[in-house]
């Protein structure tokens, strides 16, 4: 508990702790041993699903496809595009990780993303991705790059729902650009 105590006064409090990579834990403090599975801790508490996600999900507007897609996303020091596959009612069939980045970019290579919403057999697809500098503004690259996707998605039957964009506190819709 003392342990504990120190961690958490060093980095600030319990939210920047949950973000600290196991390694810097580790050189921090004597006794860091058991660092590994304080990481490990915050990890399973972001990947553990709350008791309503054991029920069936729908995917109905851009604030489900943030839910859906936050655990996936939140408290990472580098981007991450998930993909969430849904059926024709937009009920969630699998969500996925689809890419990791640098710290300010990620790809989202459109044929991978329609070949497993294919694979899935799923109907609709959104996207979602991390901001980690904590800026929920939407850059013109992801613009672009939703665009070529939801393109590609019309043109073999499928529906393209969404793309958001997802901070630790916040979200926001990416809206596309034309052409």
């Amino acid at each position: 508990m003392e342990l504990a105590g120190q961690l958490i006064a060093r980095r600030g409090g319990l939210y920047k702790l949950s973000r600290t990579p196991a390694h810097e834990l580790m050189a921090g403090l004597p006794g860091m041993g058991p660092a590994a599975r304080v990481a490990a801790a915050f990890q399973l508490e972001r990947r553990a699903a709350p008791a309503e996600v054991q029920s069936r999900q729908y995917v109905r507007g851009s604030a489900d496809l943030a839910r859906i897609a936050a655990p996936l996303l939140t408290g990472l020091r580098h981007e991450r595009v998930v993909v969430v596959v849904c059926d024709t009612a937009g009920a969630l069939l699998r969500k996925a990780t689809l890419t990791e980045g640098a710290v300010h970019c990620s790809l989202l290579p459109v044929r991978d993303v329609l070949a497993l919403v294919l694979a899935t057999g799923g109907t609709a697809l959104g996207v979602a991705h991390n901001h980690p500098t904590g800026r929920v503004e939407p850059s013109e690259p992801d613009r672009h790059a939703i665009s070529r996707l939801a393109t590609g998605a019309e043109a073999i039957g499928l529906r393209f729902l969404d793309h958001v964009v997802v901070t630790d506190r916040e979200w926001r819709r990416v809206e596309t650009t034309s052409g």
